[in-house]
């Protein structure tokens, strides 16, 4: 199974990739497997470097939530 974070498209490249921000982390990922235009803004979901699919700002925002609160709660738990 695969767990995929809602990445934010902040840069658009010439060579069909763009830049992601996937909470707080950049990177720089290929657009070749998708036929959707991407914009700055847009939230997408990655496997292996390649944007899958764009997601829907709402949807991507209430899954950035739920992966922050698991993080926090890992971390409380290990401090304990």
């Amino acid at each position: 199974m695969c767990l995929s974070i809602p990445s934010k498209v902040v840069e658009i490249h010439d060579d069909e990739t763009v830049t992601v921000d996937t909470l707080g982390v950049k990177r720089r990922v290929s657009c070749h497997l998708i036929s959707d235009p991407l914009a700055i803004g847009d939230f997408v979901l990655i496997h292996i470097g390649f944007v899958m699919n764009k997601i829907d700002h709402k949807d991507a925002q209430e899954s950035l939530d739920l992966y922050r609160q698991i993080v926090t709660a890992m971390q409380l738990e290990s401090a304990q």
